[in-house]
Formats: structure tokens, C-alpha cells, sequence
């Protein structure tokens, strides 16, 4: 079968590989798609630490092949949460799961869904409905990251949030903080993604930090950061309001620093929170997915197949993409 692999820093290929056998406890999955995600591109930097040689794709889902004695039905649809924590660890047992030092995730330490198939945990494959659009289900990932930032950042009805960051996590968090009964804005320089922003249930728009606090003079409730830029990190704390919150959802490069000032943060009683990876929300992503609460469709920029991944990665996204998604069978 076909496989993209991250042979080695700046080394990407999509290459024939043998097909997988699911181990004890595991299925196999016939990709149907997988999701191309900015960490993939700092994995190929050598930015994100990975396996040599594993093949990428961490946002994906697809069709149960082989069961493999473990009870997941043949045939169903499923999203794969791609971290697999220990569950023993001091991390695992006080609950803080996604912290686990010895998490082993698929698509960065093992194989992952830039393939035809992929032997995957059937402890962490979540069904989808038949019926559902079989693109949709590589957001169940992204979406339940954002949920755990958002969770983070507690968002309460009439606050007024800000959304740095046009991006699939951006457009999520528009969405989810929309939910929660808050007035949103989504700050982006792109005027294309401003208008899905709308689309998507922001009510105010911005292409700059001036134009942010014309609108919202005293700052944001709760600034959610989704760009991953050094930038935006640093600008966060100017556009919240005095007792606010920020929560860091974009990634960064490793090694990256950001000046922000604490006399500000400490005098202004700013909590700024990280939030890292999907603790407990795949399940609930995969719900809000399944039941349509939550726009998938717009999101999707272009699809790709297998031959066109190591490309699409290696490249810079062009402008104006939310998601690529990669579609094996193709």
C-alpha cells in the first residue's frame, strides 16, 4: 500500500510500504480521510519531535476492516483519537492524561493516516454515523483539541470573546464560543476568512489589533490565541480586559520565545493558560460532528491524494486554506 513518511528531517515521501497488522487490541482502518495539520509541517521542520520513518497523519478517520476479536463492528465508521496515554503513570492517575510522558501518539511516534490503511487502538476509535460525510469525520481531532482550550478558558454567556487566528482551530472556536452564548470576534488579516468567520457565527470581524479595539475599546473577556505565531502570543494580553483570560491554543516552533510582561499580567490580574492536546473530548467532538451542531463543510479547502501529500507538506499552505484534506482512494 501506499504511505507518506517522514523519513527524516526535510526528508518526506509518500512510498509502498506493507500493508499493517493490527496487534492485540487493535483494528484496521481503510483511510477515508486525514487531515493535513500545521503540525505536520513542524514535524517536517524538525520543529515537533517525531519517530524517523513513521508515517504522518494524526486528524483522520475511516472504515473498520478487521475488527480483530476487539468488538468494534465490522464495516463502521470510525474517528481515530490519535493519543494513547499510559494510564499509570502520576500524570495518568491525577487526571492530567494529556500531559502523560509516555504517550504514544499515531501519526507522530506511530503510523498514522497518510496511508491506505492504518493498525490503530481500538480502545481509541470512536464510531461515526454511516450517513455522515466521510471527509467530516477528520475534524473530530482539531475539534477536540479546540474543546479542551475552550473548556480551559471557561467561556460563560454574554462574555465577549476573541478569536485570534483564521485557521481550522480559529473557525472552530468561533463556533464553540458561539455556543456558549458569548459575543465573538475573529481577528484575521485574511479578508476571505473574515467572511467565513461570519459565516461561521462571528459577530464582529477584525484585520488588526487597532481595528479589535475600536470595537472593544476595554478588551476581550477571554482572547483564545489559534494562530501559532510568536505575534499573536505576544499581542494577546493588550486586547484582554482587565480580569481576563487568555488560552494558548496555537503551536509554536520548539525553542520559540515570546516577551510578554508580567507587571502587566500581575496588575492587571491576567490568567493566561496553554492548553495541549484532546484530554477526555474526543467523544464529544465526534458527537458534535456526528449531530451537525458544529460546520465541517465550509472548512474544507481542497482535497489531495496520497501522491500530492509530501508536497502539500513540505510547502508553505497556500493562502487562504483552512484544510486540506487528504483522500487516500483517490
Amino acid at each position: 500500500m501506499l504511505a507518506t513518511r517522514l523519513m527524516a528531517i526535510g526528508d518526506i515521501r509518500t512510498v509502498e510500504v506493507p500493508m499493517p497488522i493490527p496487534g492485540p487490541g487493535e483494528i484496521l482502518v481503510q483511510v477515508e480521510a486525514a487531515g493535513i495539520c500545521g503540525t505536520d509541517r513542524h514535524l517536517f521542520k524538525g520543529e515537533f519531535p517525531s519517530v524517523p520513518g513513521a508515517t504522518l497523519g494524526h486528524e483522520f478517520s475511516g472504515i473498520v476492516v478487521d475488527s480483530n476479536d476487539t468488538g468494534v463492528p465490522l464495516g463502521s465508521r470510525v474517528t481515530c483519537d490519535p493519543n494513547d496515554w499510559c494510564g499509570n503513570c502520576n500524570q495518568c492517575r491525577r487526571g492530567r492524561v494529556n500531559l502523560c510522558s509516555k504517550n504514544i501518539a499515531t501519526g507522530i511516534h506511530r503510523d498514522g493516516g497518510f496511508a491506505e490503511f492504518c493498525a490503530f487502538p481500538a480502545a481509541k476509535a470512536h464510531q461515526l454515523p454511516a450517513e455522515l460525510d466521510a471527509l467530516h469525520g477528520a475534524f473530530c481531532e482539531p475539534l477536540a483539541c479546540t474543546l479542551h482550550g475552550m473548556d480551559l478558558g471557561a467561556a460563560r454567556p454574554g462574555e465577549r470573546v476573541l478569536i485570534i487566528g483564521g485557521g481550522v482551530i480559529g473557525l472552530l472556536a468561533v463556533q464553540l464560543a458561539k455556543l456558549a452564548g458569548c459575543e465573538v470576534m475573529l481577528l484575521t488579516r485574511s479578508a476571505a476568512k473574515q467572511e467565513l468567520g461570519r459565516a461561521m457565527g462571528a459577530n464582529l470581524v477584525a484585520g488588526s489589533q487597532d481595528q479589535m479595539r475600536q470595537q472593544w475599546p476595554t478588551g476581550a473577556d477571554l482572547v483564545v490565541e489559534c494562530a501559532g505565531v510568536a505575534a499573536t502570543v505576544k499581542m494577546a494580553p493588550g486586547l484582554t480586559r482587565t480580569g481576563g483570560r487568555i488560552v494558548v491554543l496555537g503551536v509554536l516552533p520548539s525553542g520559540e520565545q515570546v516577551e510578554i510582561e508580567p507587571f502587566d499580567l500581575l496588575f492587571r490580574e491576567i490568567q493566561m493558560h496553554f492548553s495541549f492536546i484532546n484530554p477526555f473530548t474526543h467523544e464529544r467532538a465526534a458527537r458534535l460532528i456526528a449531530d451537525g451542531t458544529i460546520l465541517i463543510a465550509p472548512l474544507v479547502t481542497r482535497t489531495i491524494s496520497l501522491h500530492q501529500t509530501a508536497k502539500a507538506i513540505a510547502e508553505p499552505a497556500p493562502d487562504g486554506e483552512v484544510r486540506a484534506i487528504v483522500v487516500p482512494c483517490v
